[in-house]
């Protein structure tokens, strides 16, 4: 029995060709890098193309409804990754389904780029939020089926991989902010289109290293169900349409749309999990074990996303851009976060290896991005009722270090923990939920946006960044309970 289990694991612990760590996470590594510069790039000028004059290159609609619209749109690419997961699972395997996936990101970045008005819009984001839904869910599962179970690199790959993802995000608002302000709006689309294509020749050339990993659907969808999917995706398209031309969704609401959506797919989805003959004992009892992480990794991303929606507004209204004479691009404002993130990612990692099995549970660190997260926003308060320009630009960084240290204590953890909690059934739908958990996060951050006033920002600011804290204390409170049912696994 040794010689048909040990080797491989052997194998993968040897396999230590990037940066200690397997080869093929170069690959993986890459891809995401590109993606996330052409999402992150085009996210960056998204909010003020809805929401500047027509004068100014925008389509003119109002504050509450851009925001709703960035919510909606950010929480339908977390969503999406339920399809790119079950996709992945029951069709095609999960590389294959990580490149069809980021040709249609290409797509959608092609579509804003070319198509004027909210149908450009409309066009676009769909394509993107879907593509991107697909690649995330499956990028993070083949980055976990680089290693085994017990892989103590786990984390650190995980680290790693999270800082190429952020390579992107730091470089993407800052080249399209700058298209967008010297060439306007549709040049900085196109950007995001040419990073996307650069990602997918990346991944092409480097796909051969993957050696066979997730080649294949480990559940297969028999040929008999495939009639009964096809009309279930049929219908769903056609009541997304009906509710769209009914007014059912408006601009105004898409973000409490995709929040309830959202609620009922991650409930769906824990019940199917636990319900399942596939799930053993001791796999139904970790799945319960990260429900309360779900919830908690929802909260977080509720303050983190705002990043695209509150933040955005406060750096192109109440923040001081001017440096040395110069007003910058207020979507550069979303490229800090990223510097940080290059910054300590790899201390975080270092941290983490070294102190190998005594480092914090994955219920504390969560617990602690949590608290941290709220800390951020009661950092916000200092700088409230100034008005325009009053924001000094130091604070803004020192509130966004505090973000990146609440995402390095979560972010990472969450995807590692995801793949190490998944019954061996439902591996990349796993990955999902933990997405689902960012999709609620998101679409809130939306929704909550539409809250935040230049003129009610302490009451805003206090009551967000409160519930957060009590949240992570919570979660820490109840980490023993939490361990336990995790049965093992750290």
């Amino acid at each position: 029995m040794s010689d048909t289990i040990d080797p491989r694991q052997d194998e993968k612990k040897a396999d230590t060709g990037f940066f200690g760590q397997p080869f093929a996470l170069a690959n993986l590594f890459g891809v995401e890098m590109w993606e996330r510069f052409s999402f992150y790039g085009m996210q960056g000028i998204l909010i003020y193309y809805l929401y500047y004059s027509a004068a100014d290159g925008g389509l003119g609609i109002s504050e509450a409804s851009a925001t709703s619209i960035v919510g909606a749109y950010g929480g339908t690419v977390y969503l999406s990754t339920i399809l790119g997961a079950w996709i992945a699972d029951r069709l095609l395997g999960s590389e294959r389904t990580l490149f069809y996936s980021a040709v249609l990101v290409m797509l959608g970045h092609i579509a804003l780029a070319v198509f004027p008005g909210l149908w450009g819009v409309g066009v676009g984001l769909v394509c993107v939020a879907f593509g991107s839904g697909g690649l995330k869910a499956n990028a993070t599962s083949l980055v976990g089926d680089l290693y085994d179970e017990h892989d103590e690199r786990r984390d650190a790959g995980f680290s790693i991989f999270y800082m190429g993802i952020n390579l992107g995000a730091l470089v993407g608002p800052l080249l399209t902010g700058w298209a967008q302000d010297a060439l306007g709006f549709h040049a900085g689309f196109a950007l995001a289109a040419v990073g996307m294509a650069l990602g997918l020749v990346q991944y092409t050339l480097g796909r051969k290293h993957l050696h066979g990993i997730g080649a294949s659907a480990p559940n297969p969808l028999p040929s008999d169900q495939r009639t009964k999917w096809i009309a279930i995706a049929a219908a769903a398209v056609v009541v997304i349409a009906a509710a769209s031309l009914t007014g059912m969704v408006t601009t105004s609401n898409m973000s409490d749309v995709v929040v309830a959506l959202t609620v009922v797919a991650a409930i769906g989805y824990f019940a199917v999990i636990l319900s399942s003959r596939r799930v053993t004992a001791i796999e139904r009892s970790r799945v319960y074990a990260f429900i309360p992480m779900f919830i908690a990794s929802a909260v977080f991303w509720s303050l983190f996303q705002q990043q695209f929606t509150m933040v955005a507004l406060f750096a192109d209204k109440v923040l001081d851009r001017n440096l040395f004479g110069w007003d910058f691009p207020p979507s550069w404002v979303q490229s800090i976060n990223p510097v940080f993130i290059i910054i300590f990612a790899g201390v975080f990692a270092a941290m983490w290896t070294k102190l190998g099995p005594r480092q914090p549970s994955s219920p504390i660190k969560f617990a602690a991005g949590t608290i941290i997260m709220g800390l951020a926003f009661l950092a916000f308060i200092p700088m409230s009722g100034g008005g325009a320009n009053s924001a000094p630009l130091l604070g803004l960084c020192g509130i966004l270090l505090l973000f990146t240290f609440a995402e390095l204590f979560l972010s990472p953890v969450g995807l590692s923990l995801s793949t190490k909690l998944a019954p061996e059934a439902f591996h990349t739908q796993m990955v999902a939920l933990f997405f689902l958990s960012v999709a609620l996060g998101t679409a809130m951050a939306g929704t909550l946006a539409g809250f935040y006033d230049e003129n009610n920002e302490v009451p805003y600011f206090t009551a967000i960044g409160l519930g957060s804290i009590a949240v992570g204390v919570l979660l820490a409170v109840g980490s023993p309970w939490i361990k336990r049912l995790m049965k093992g696994v750290h």
